[in-house]
């Protein structure tokens, strides 16, 4: 990663994200219950793991809510 690029994710964050990403179709969305549950399947993380996963990445502006619903920011899109 470059010294300019915004993502400063662990590993296990962007594993995560890569896991969001798999399942979520461009300009889709998923309920937070939902994501929770793909990350357990993908990543094999514990509800709290991933409640702390998904806090991350959206204070990180990697995902973001609307109406209580999960969303990718362009993710890889370039």
């Amino acid at each position: 990663m470059g010294p300019n690029e915004t993502s400063s994710l662990t590993p296990l964050a962007q594993d995560a994200l890569d896991a969001l990403a798999s399942t979520i179709q461009p300009g889709g969305e998923l309920t937070y219950e939902q994501a929770y549950a793909v990350l357990a399947e993908k990543e094999d993380l514990e509800r709290p793991t991933a409640e702390d996963i998904i806090e991350r990445l959206y204070n990180k502006g990697h995902v973001y809510e609307v109406e209580g619903k999960l969303r990718l920011t362009d993710y890889g899109s370039e």
